[in-house]
């Protein structure tokens, strides 16, 4: 399953929840939630934690409209929208989390 996510875990225990319940499958932060990848972040240990089960992307997108650079944390991929599109493809289903 792939999870999506678009609110900031600064702001917002969208991602938590996920990381709380979802079955472990793919996950793509998007628009805000990608601070949730950066090097740093109070959330960063927790996702590091979740990557033993998921495997996390970043829209590139929003990552460079944020300007965050070399940030992002070491085994998070980014993917364009093409590789957005491969996502939703190669998964079952899709879950966005508000």
């Amino acid at each position: 399953m792939l999870h999506i996510i678009n609110k900031s875990p600064l702001s917002n225990d969208s991602l938590g929840s996920c990381l709380r319940v979802a079955a472990p499958g793919d996950i793509l932060l998007t628009e805000d939630a990608v601070y949730a990848a950066t090097v740093g972040n109070a959330f960063e240990g927790k996702l590091r934690e979740a990557m033993g089960r998921f495997k996390v992307y970043v829209l590139q997108a929003d990552w460079d409209a944020r300007g965050l650079g070399d940030r992002r944390i070491e085994g998070v991929s980014a993917v364009d929208h093409g590789g957005f599109v491969d996502l939703t493809i190669s998964n079952n289903c899709c879950q966005s989390w508000l």
